[in-house]
């Protein structure tokens, strides 16, 4: 009887009623949105590669060693000799390796030296390969590909040639070993964007000429450049994959424990927690903000009780002459509001999932942020209950002053 008056009194004010209910249904969206957002955010960092066992840099830091060898930030302090690195490579418990060169850059983006191994071996979310928009990898000395970003950034496309500058903050460029884009990468959503490939020879090609940060007097042609042995000396880091997963703490231990120079040999998840740990204060900001806007919309539902009060006095008196108890009114505005809470809780979720459902591929492709489609979390479905829950509670405060209106108070008529 109750809920039936309840739902015919909020049918009558359908227009007031229904904005109060789609403003709730936005905030829990929201909060919902924020939530999927989050942790879709948080399993894409986790997942910025993945198929790697271990990187191998200079001794440093173990997040120093991830931040510029994966997401080409800031430069490492040593590099690995080439030496080094072949006796890495000829373990037996390595079954593949792939070198990392970093120093230059190409308009604000990072150059990376590497071989074509990396296009296969380098993974991301949970093992998707790295897959190109259009091109090749390398297939001549001076051929670069490049990620994403920089060809939606420079408006690049195959043959477009490239200098690259020497350095990150420089003005010195290799002007006279121009590179030619020999294929575009598509959008990952990881530092692979950001980044211009090429391969490990060419980095040697373009300095073989270079003194002290600057090019010498005795110039070299590219074309002299291509007749030349272009062996490298040192490299960056090292992206290493093991025969079997029980010999990687082993071989972990015998690189950091190498005698001829100091290394270090750091686990990507563990590394990617730690840093995740430190960057990962926005989830609390995140959250905070999604929060504040679930409690706008009830204390907004309440304003909207609260101002229907006084137009509804005669209802009130009316219902206090046939009969009904204080208590009755009470429980009558309180089971309104906890209609207009479920239904919009409702509504919400109904409004997340189709807007999931119809912009996640944009969102992949255009930020290479993943949110998957899966049923609401157990925390989701707790925060969904206090929400109902919460619009009942604070539904009291106009019930109890409803409560107390006396019924020669809402006989009067007033003018």
């Amino acid at each position: 009887m109750l809920l039936r008056l309840a739902f015919k009194s909020l049918l009558s004010r359908i227009l007031t009623v229904s904005l109060t209910i789609f403003a709730i249904a936005l905030s829990v969206a929201l909060f919902l949105g924020v939530e999927k957002v989050r942790t879709g955010a948080k399993a894409s960092f986790a997942d910025t590669i993945s198929g790697t066992d271990l990187i191998v840099g200079a001794r440093s830091g173990g997040v120093q060693l991830l931040l510029y060898s994966v997401f080409r930030v800031g430069n490492a302090t040593n590099n690995v000799t080439w030496q080094s690195y072949q006796d890495i490579a000829n373990r037996d418990e390595v079954e593949w390796i792939v070198p990392l060169s970093l120093g230059d850059s190409h308009r604000g983006f990072r150059v990376l030296g590497t071989t074509a191994e990396f296009f296969d071996r380098y993974k991301y979310r949970g093992g998707r390969d790295v897959q190109f928009a259009d091109g090749q990898a390398f297939d001549d000395l001076f051929d670069a590909v490049i990620g994403a970003d920089v060809a939606t950034a420079l408006d690049y496309t195959l043959g477009d040639e490239i200098i690259v500058a020497h350095g990150i903050a420089s003005f010195t460029e290799h002007d006279d070993k121009p590179f030619k884009v020999s294929g575009v990468l598509k959008k990952t959503g990881t530092p692979v964007d950001r980044t211009v490939f090429v391969s490990l020879e060419a980095i040697e090609a373009i300095h073989i000429d270079w003194q002290g940060g600057g090019r010498s007097q005795n110039t070299i042609s590219a074309e002299d450049v291509r007749q030349m042995e272009l062996n490298p000396k040192a490299v960056t880091a090292a992206l290493v994959g093991v025969t079997s997963r029980l010999k990687i703490f082993g071989l972990q231990r015998w690189v950091n424990e190498y005698a001829e120079e100091p290394l270090l040999a750091i686990l990507p998840g563990v590394a990617l927690s730690e840093l995740w740990s430190l960057i990962g204060v926005a989830e609390t900001a995140l959250v905070g903000v999604s929060i504040m806007v679930v409690i706008t919309a009830l204390l907004g539902m309440v304003a909207m009780i609260f101002s229907g009060l006084n137009e509804r006095r005669r209802e009130m008196a009316l219902l206090r002459a046939m009969g009904a108890r204080p208590r009755t009114i009470l429980m009558l505005l309180t089971t309104e509001a906890a209609l207009m809470s479920f239904v919009a809780v409702l509504l919400g979720v109904t409004l997340l999932y189709t807007g999931l459902f119809v912009a996640r591929s944009y969102i992949d492709a255009a930020f290479g942020l993943y949110l998957d489609i899966t049923w609401p979390t157990a925390r989701e479905f707790i925060v969904l209950a206090l929400v109902v829950v919460a619009g009942t509670a604070v539904s009291l405060i106009p019930a109890l002053r409803a409560y107390f209106l006396s019924l020669a108070d809402g006989m009067q008529v007033r003018n």
